[in-house]
């Protein structure tokens, strides 16, 4: 099965959002990711249920709704009904992971979990089979645009190795995603790959999402 790639709306026009969003489409890609941030949690703010609607209204790509928030549970319910299919938490939140967890479920979304590029692996060991994505950070989380950290590849390849072991999750990473680094996630297993600048900074996004597909 070739990768997914799941393109962050954040790096589109959001002037030209339905032709974005249309472009998106007829370019392959799998999903869409969708960056929210409080400015808290975060050192920038995006956009709200609002925006996750209208997008959701505009397009039939699976949304994978981010929470860079400070106190995701308090946010979970509306971005459900907003229409995200996944919804993705930060474990570095203040909210507690076995909360926000059964809200999700509750919801009947998908349960995504986010870690920083500092955090270990092992903060997420007493969840581990309830997650259907762990999104690994390759920058810290807040702006697009920045290079991938390579102190993350071994963090990547410990979680492709658990993986291996029978759990269900689909492992991304998301931040800092050019060709090369794109290839080298590929070649390591890694299920999904959020790409903003790369792929909306492309003139030929449908070859750009063939060529990854096909390596």
């Amino acid at each position: 099965m070739s990768v997914k790639i799941s393109p962050s709306i954040i790096a589109g026009d959001f002037a030209k959002l339905k032709e974005e969003l249309k472009s998106t489409e007829e370019a392959g890609a799998d999903m869409l990711h969708l960056d929210v941030m409080d400015g808290v949690f975060v050192p920038n703010i995006t956009f709200g249920p609002l925006v996750v609607d209208a997008i959701n209204r505009l397009t039939d790509l699976p949304l994978d709704t981010h929470l860079m928030l400070i106190e995701p549970h308090k946010y979970v319910e509306r971005f459900a009904e907003a229409g995200s299919d996944i919804i993705t938490f930060h474990i570095e939140s203040r909210s507690k992971a076995r909360i926000v967890i059964k809200m999700i479920k509750d919801l009947g979304k998908k349960v995504g979990v986010s870690l920083n590029p500092s955090t270990p692996i092992r903060v997420l060991y007493p969840y581990m089979e309830e997650f259907d994505l762990i999104l690994v950070m390759g920058v810290n989380p807040g702006f697009y645009g920045q290079k991938f950290i390579p102190s993350v590849i071994p963090k990547i390849e410990k979680l492709v190795e658990i993986k291996s072991k029978g759990l269900k999750f689909e492992l991304s990473v998301d931040g800092g995603v050019n060709e090369e680094i794109a290839k080298r996630l590929i070649e390591m297993g890694v299920d999904i790959i959020v790409t903003g600048k790369y792929f909306y900074s492309s003139k030929d996004r449908k070859s750009l999402v063939s060529h990854l597909k096909n390596q």
